[in-house]
């Protein structure tokens, strides 16, 4: 075990360095302040622990605190649901060494069915490294097709930040890829024994300066909902709007659904998209081809064991 716990030292000296001393409601000493947010002994103020106490935290010392003390600095640090969860997540990792997640995830058949089910709407799979398990005609059509990728490219953030159609893509490129990296820093923070994520980011650090520096940031972001807007290239301009929903069975896979609003352009660019990619898949009126089930990338780059060409 390492001596000192890095990441979480690491978050908690950004997120205090983010906070508003005037609206956490610190009182003002009157002096100059030499770096912005707060100081340490402030938080330790607000979490009602001892100064000593949170230095040694956010020096990374092995300590364990209890769970009332991590909400106390949840609230000190002002911190969203995901940015608790994120620090809950590394303020445990020694109690998940062993609960080892599985490196390679597959969604199974059900889930598969669901997808069919939904033929009509762009959805799909991610995994807990944001590797893309299942993808159904209408993602395919509308994002990417990641059944054709070779298994090590079958990453959102990858396809995010290496692939040029995906900046083409998203009108708002800069939010949604600020987002995959925010996302993968909460992923990551529930297992930090996992190699594959760990040489995930650092390929997508040396790749990219924007997700390099983002990274560093260290914010984190759990996809709930939201919008996107896109550029397609088949049907012009379109905003979706997305929802996602977890299985209780694998909370680290998420189900992503896109629909788009009733009676807008929007809503007819979509239909369009549906259409043309019915004269894809085959022969007119045949059904589409059933969607082949993705595997994500095994450690060394190769397809896992099973994955199908």
């Amino acid at each position: 075990m390492a001596e000192h716990n890095r990441e979480l030292a690491d978050f908690l000296r950004r997120a205090r360095g983010r906070i508003d001393p005037t609206r956490a409601g610190v009182p003002s000493s009157g002096g100059v302040r030499r770096v912005p947010g707060l100081r340490r002994e402030e938080v330790a103020l607000l979490a009602g622990v001892s100064a000593d106490y949170y230095t040694r935290l956010e020096q990374g010392r092995r300590i364990s605190p209890s769970a009332s003390v991590v909400e106390a600095l949840a609230r000190a640090l002002d911190l969203d649901a995901a940015g608790r969860t994120h620090l809950r997540d590394l303020f445990g990792p020694s109690a998940r060494t062993e609960q080892r997640l599985p490196a390679v995830q597959r969604a199974r058949p059900g889930v598969h069915q669901v997808l069919d089910a939904v033929d009509g709407l762009p959805a799909f799979v991610l995994g807990r490294r944001g590797d893309v398990l299942a993808t159904n005609r209408m993602s395919r059509a509308l994002l990417a097709d990641f059944d054709r990728m070779r298994p090590r490219e079958r990453n959102y953030a990858r396809w995010m930040f290496l692939d040029e159609r995906a900046r083409a893509l998203f009108l708002d490129w800069e939010e949604q890829a600020r987002a995959a990296v925010e996302s993968l820093r909460l992923a990551v923070g529930t297992d930090p024994h996992d190699r594959a994520a760990q040489e995930l980011v650092d390929e997508l650090s040396a790749a990219s300066g924007r997700f390099s520096r983002w990274w560093d940031e260290h914010g984190v972001f759990q996809r709930t909902h939201g919008s996107k807007r896109l550029r397609h290239p088949v049907v012009g301009d379109l905003t979706v709007d997305y929802e996602t929903l977890t299985f209780p069975d694998d909370p680290h896979q998420t189900l992503f659904v896109y629909t788009t609003e009733a009676g807008t352009s929007s809503r007819e660019a979509m239909d369009l998209l549906g259409s043309w990619s019915l004269t894809r898949t085959g022969a007119a009126g045949a059904p589409p081809a059933r969607p082949r089930q993705v595997l994500p990338p095994s450690h060394d780059g190769g397809a896992p064991p099973g994955a199908r060409a």
